[in-house]
């Protein structure tokens, strides 16, 4: 399983190993008697080393080490409630931040020790996944928005500045972003924390951007302003009560869902149409499943004589993910199928890419995978209720 070749060297640890293959225990044993092998190859280049410089060697050492720590600790700068049920999770991770490209997503944990106790129950949050919102590269800064469902979710307002937190990312891959296009977004609810930095992008691209930003309710609006500044226009649309106000002139406001709003606006019925839907090269929609799919729908429907024959769509597919490691536990396949024939096309690992085009996603496969674990959420979300009910902790 090892071989040496014109001077280069190929070694195998852990479950490559045959020996060693089966458990996480037999794959530390693994790198616990090979490291000898690896400090062999070395050997010629210790013995050279001054033994005088050794003191300079160490503080590099530190230095580096001091450069790890600062970039790699993931640590919580401040949480902050949006809406009722959505909070924003602002963390100081360098080296995280430095690397977040559009579209992109985290993996999010806390850590037992520092999470609170009630009752004996430590409230530990599982890794759950969460679109980057914003970065700020410089400081090492980046924004998460979290939609309360689970419990895990909820526990999302638990976590205090500065506690040392599991930050995995970013993974997935980054949105496609095109140049001189004319592009649709559709976000519903949660998704429109996902377009931030997809506008911005799309923007500094010269792409004209329409963005169809939906809610249930007025309440549910965050970051107006984030919307607004990367978008030459906005239609807001809420399915009930109250429209949102729209602060511009160019923007819409609509009561009503997205696919609803789209075609209003598309009939001129919300003012003038300044892009045209048949502008559009692009769409790209990100939402609950069910929103997706009617948009996915209406393109071939109720939006059929109103957009391009040619354009692309695309949804950004949130199945269920356990390790969001790109294509290793299959937690989160999704099912494609041919749009002409409906007969099955394979699956993809949707933490690897989760903008897939809207025409060949199974939509009722996506949704008998995000039902599998409404049970689980259910009790776990009951037992939340009941530890706080015992001991309220302070949530943001």
């Amino acid at each position: 399983t090892s071989y040496e070749k014109d001077g280069r060297l190929i070694s195998h640890y852990g479950d490559n190993h045959p020996v060693y293959e089966g458990n996480v225990v037999k794959a530390m044993a693994s790198a616990k008697k090979g490291f000898r092998e690896v400090a062999k190859l070395f050997q010629a280049e210790v013995a050279a080393q001054d033994e005088r410089e050794q003191p300079e060697r160490e503080e590099r050492f530190v230095r580096f080490a001091e450069v790890l720590e600062d970039g790699l600790r993931a640590r919580v700068v401040d949480v902050v409630r949006l809406t009722p049920t959505i909070v924003e999770v602002i963390v100081k991770a360098p080296f995280a931040a430095r690397n977040f490209k559009p579209g992109q997503f985290y993996r999010l944990q806390n850590y037992e020790s520092f999470a609170p106790e009630v009752e004996g129950f430590r409230l530990m949050m599982e890794g759950i996944a969460l679109t980057g919102a914003w970065v700020d590269r410089e400081r090492g800064l980046l924004s998460m928005i979290v939609l309360e469902m689970g419990h895990s979710s909820r526990l999302c307002a638990l976590l205090q500045p500065g506690e040392k937190i599991a930050l995995m990312g970013p993974t997935g891959t980054p949105t496609e972003i095109p140049e001189g296009e004319t592009v649709l977004l559709a976000g519903g609810g949660l998704g429109n924390a996902v377009l931030f930095s997809i506008a911005e992008a799309l923007k500094a691209k010269k792409n004209r951007v329409i963005y169809f930003a939906g809610f249930k309710a007025a309440q549910d609006l965050f970051k107006q302003g984030e919307i607004e500044k990367a978008c030459d226009i906005v239609v807001w649309s809420v399915d009930r009560g109250e429209p949102i106000r729209a602060r511009r002139p160019q923007d819409r406001v609509f009561v009503g869902n997205i696919v609803q709003a789209m075609q209003a606006y598309a009939e001129g019925k919300l003012g003038p149409v300044t892009i045209p839907l048949n502008e559009v090269h692009r769409i790209i929609s990100i939402g609950s499943d069910r929103m997706m799919n009617a948009v996915r729908v209406a393109r071939k429907d109720v939006l059929a004589c109103h957009l391009r024959k040619d354009h692309v769509a695309i949804g950004s597919i949130n199945t269920p993910m356990q390790c969001m490691m790109k294509e290793v536990c299959a937690q989160c396949l999704q099912r494609h199928v041919d749009p002409v024939t409906g007969e099955e096309k394979g699956f993809v690992f949707s933490c690897f890419n989760q903008d897939q085009h809207l025409d060949e996603v199974d939509f009722a496969f996506l949704n008998s995978r995000l039902k599998g674990n409404a049970m689980q959420e259910k009790l776990s979300n009951m037992w939340l209720d009941h530890l706080l009910a015992i001991e309220p902790v302070e949530m943001v």
